[in-house]
């Protein structure tokens, strides 16, 4: 059972990512350490709130650098919904902000039109562009949970399931041990639970107790 490290950084719905990771097979740890980060198998970025002081508290504690650290060793790491966008360079939400690189492009504001609604809310279907491990048995057209007022501006290559919202929204990337999904696994049913499992897997290839001394 691998450890996957949870990272705490003050924003985000972490008992039900708990949860949902240890039906999918995990060992969790929710952690604000970044030493702790450093000795897990694998690592969830989650978020919810704005990108600026989220990515703030994010490089500001030092868990950014050890996010970016565990993707440098082959650590599988997802970002969930703000988690995600967060992976990015940059956003034009608010005051904008600069994220932790890991995935090339910037975040931007969903632009739609009349009837559809800003935010992004409720269910929607994924259209599979390309396999990747991530979405290893989800089927096409597989609806997911999304909460989302803006929404990223990806590398076509990066690209692995869109959704329909008046436009295109990426809604997964994966790029080589990163990956993310603009929706909430932990609130999608049994195809979120199958991309925790997706991830524990990954993460079992690489595994490394953590120091019991950290915990």
């Amino acid at each position: 059972m691998p450890r996957v490290a949870i990272v705490d950084y003050g924003v985000g719905n972490l008992r039900s990512v708990e949860r949902a990771l240890a039906r999918a097979g995990a060992e969790t740890v929710i952690t604000p350490d970044p030493r702790v980060v450093a000795g897990c198998a694998g690592v969830v970025l989650p978020g919810v709130g704005a990108f600026a002081p989220a990515a703030a508290l994010l490089l500001g504690s030092g868990l950014g650098d050890a996010v970016r650290d565990a993707a440098g060793r082959g650590r599988p790491v997802l970002g969930v919904c703000l988690g995600f966008q967060l992976l990015f360079d940059s956003s034009e939400e608010g005051e904008g902000g600069t994220g932790l690189g890991l995935l090339p492009g910037r975040v931007r504001r969903i632009v739609a039109a009349p009837p559809l609604k800003v935010p992004h809310m409720g269910w929607n279907s994924l259209r599979l562009r390309r396999p990747a491990v991530l979405t290893e048995g989800v089927e096409d057209g597989t609806r997911c949970y999304f909460v989302h007022s803006y929404a990223a501006d990806a590398d076509l290559e990066d690209v692995v399931a869109t959704v329909d919202y008046g436009g295109e929204i990426v809604a997964i990337c994966e790029r080589g041990v990163v990956t993310g999904t603009q929706f909430h696994p932990e609130k999608s049913g049994p195809a979120g639970l199958r991309i925790y499992a997706n991830l524990v897997a990954a993460s079992m290839g690489e595994r490394r107790a953590a120091e019991p001394s950290l915990l």
